[in-house]
């Protein structure tokens, strides 16, 4: 996987992909329950490509899994409204 290059860039990608997942009728716990599995998997596997991925990259590492789902929930809050932050 990828990273994008752009942090804009990437919050518009999972702001279209949360979009998705609540038309598609997914509840918000479900959605943070991905996002968490797939924070976990870009924390292994994806090295980040700006100063904002870094930086969340950092804080996931030395988050315990309550912290984990806590950045994920609120990564998911920031982009489920479209709107730029």
């Amino acid at each position: 996987m990828e990273a994008m290059s752009s942090f804009e860039e990437w919050k518009e990608f999972l702001s279209k992909n949360v979009k998705v997942a609540m038309g598609a009728g997914a509840d918000p716990g479900s959605i943070v329950e991905a996002a968490t599995r797939i924070g976990e998997y870009l924390a292994q596997h994806v090295d980040p490509a700006n100063r904002e991925q870094r930086l969340l990259a950092e804080l996931w590492r030395v988050a315990d899994e309550q912290e984990k789902r806590a950045i994920a929930s609120t990564i998911t809050k920031m982009v489920s409204d479209g709107k730029r932050h």
